[in-house]
């Protein structure tokens, strides 16, 4: 499986074995967001790729930016319920964007799907002051977890690291933290110094196929590089 990081909470996911992909929370043009607040966004715009299914946590112009990808891709926008698609079911768990059921910033939708015998969860702007018993339950095993770390508004470091001690993935790749395309939320460091097995690449693309493999209960965190136009 080859996995993509566009910045921020981007990811390109394609499958060449089952020749499918899917887009994860692209952004669309963030002058707007960044207009007169003194805030950086420098990730190249997103262009160039297609996908077979578009899954969107939240609508915030920094993850609801379908425009970009090329097809006909089947598009899930913050939604709950157990979905099919063109790369099987997802299952969408409502969740919220904060620490107060949402009031502040509305709602925020968790996926997660199978891709090559992988079970991938994508927490997008997962806010809240920890996991409910029946979120957990309705994720159950999952292989590869996207979770953002820079705080702000969502969970930070440590938050972070209590969700991948509840649902021990195998890998876990960080997201939605301060790089040098962001000049806002905390880095990343703070959470990758918890863990002992860390790949930091020298690309913004992965092959899971060439990831090493976890020892125990302790996962690999996959740290892409900021990706350049």
């Amino acid at each position: 499986m080859r996995i993509r990081w566009y910045g921020h909470a981007s990811f390109h996911v394609a499958s060449t074995i089952e020749g499918r992909s899917v887009f994860l929370d692209p952004f669309g043009k963030m002058d707007a967001l960044i207009a007169g607040r003194g805030a950086q966004f420098d990730y190249p715009p997103i262009a160039g790729v297609a996908a077979d299914l578009v899954l969107v946590t939240h609508e915030h112009m920094d993850h609801n930016g379908v425009e970009a990808i090329a097809g006909d891709p089947t598009v899930i926008r913050a939604v709950g319920g157990t979905l099919e698609s063109p790369v099987g079911p997802v299952t969408a768990v409502v969740g919220d964007h904060d620490t107060v059921a949402g009031t502040q910033r509305g709602m925020n939708t968790i996926f997660a799907f199978h891709l090559e015998g992988l079970r991938l969860a994508h927490f997008g702007d997962y806010g809240q002051a920890s996991l409910r018993t029946e979120q957990e339950a309705a994720l159950g095993r999952v292989d590869l977890l996207f979770v953002p770390v820079g705080g702000g508004p969502t969970i930070d470091a440590e938050g972070a690291a209590e969700l991948v001690r509840r649902l021990r993935p195998r890998f876990v790749v960080p997201m939605h933290y301060r790089s040098t395309a962001v000049n806002f939320l905390s880095p990343v460091d703070p959470f990758v110094a918890r863990y002992d097995r860390v790949v930091r690449l020298s690309d913004a693309a992965f092959d899971t196929a060439d990831l090493p493999q976890p020892s125990g209960d302790e996962p690999v965190v996959v740290v892409p590089a900021v990706p350049r136009a």
